[in-house]
């Protein structure tokens, strides 16, 4: 189990990661943009890195919001939701008929989803490139839409990253972010333990 840190223009994040052939983490964040909210995230993945369950939370004045957001082991996906409040924008949840061929969530303003396409293919370590869809989930509204991506490894913990006319070189350890640019960087990473039990995660 590590204990990560890191900090962004906009605010902070803290994820408790355990990291073998599977990845599960619980985290916290708060943010200020486009209006401060706090999230948490409980994120499961399966073997390879596939993702099982993000359950997200996120609130601010006045307003809640919540995805259950699942991938069965057959490929298809699908979102429970709920919402309180106002929050201007679009509502949570989104299309799940899009997202037969994605086998990733990515949690906006999160490092850490980066992570799971990155270990699966090994591009931290090893030369490629692979272009994929994630189920990409927008903070805090928490809409979750189809999102083509692209990594390709640069070099020993580096890989470079695009979406749309987005491109930026990540920098890893152990396959986790510790550096992407315009977004976060990691100021705290505890050794990874093993526990003799692990984690259970709600």
């Amino acid at each position: 189990m590590r204990g990560l840190v890191w900090m962004k223009d906009g605010g902070a994040e803290y994820a408790e990661v355990d990291l073998g052939a599977e990845l599960t983490a619980v985290g916290v964040a708060i943010g200020t943009d486009p209006i401060p909210y706090r999230l948490e995230y409980t994120l499961r993945t399966l073997t390879g890195y596939v993702t099982e369950l993000l359950s997200v939370r996120v609130h601010g004045v006045g307003w809640h919001r919540a995805i259950d957001l699942r991938r069965s082991v057959h490929g298809t996906w699908s979102c429970e939701t709920r919402e309180e409040g106002h929050l201007e924008g679009p509502p949570p949840g989104g299309d799940m008929n899009d997202l037969g061929d994605a086998l990733d969530c990515d949690l906006g303003m999160s490092p850490l989803t980066n992570s799971m396409p990155i270990l699966r293919h090994g591009l931290a370590v090893q030369e490629g490139r692979v272009d994929l869809v994630t189920a990409w989930v927008e903070v805090p509204h928490l809409r979750v839409i189809r999102q083509p991506q692209r990594y390709a490894h640069l070099g020993p913990g580096r890989v470079r990253y695009e979406s749309g006319g987005f491109r930026t070189d990540l920098a890893l350890d152990d396959g986790v972010v510790v550096d992407y640019p315009g977004l976060a960087r990691m100021v705290v990473g505890e050794p990874q333990s093993r526990p003799s039990v692990g984690p259970t995660l709600s």
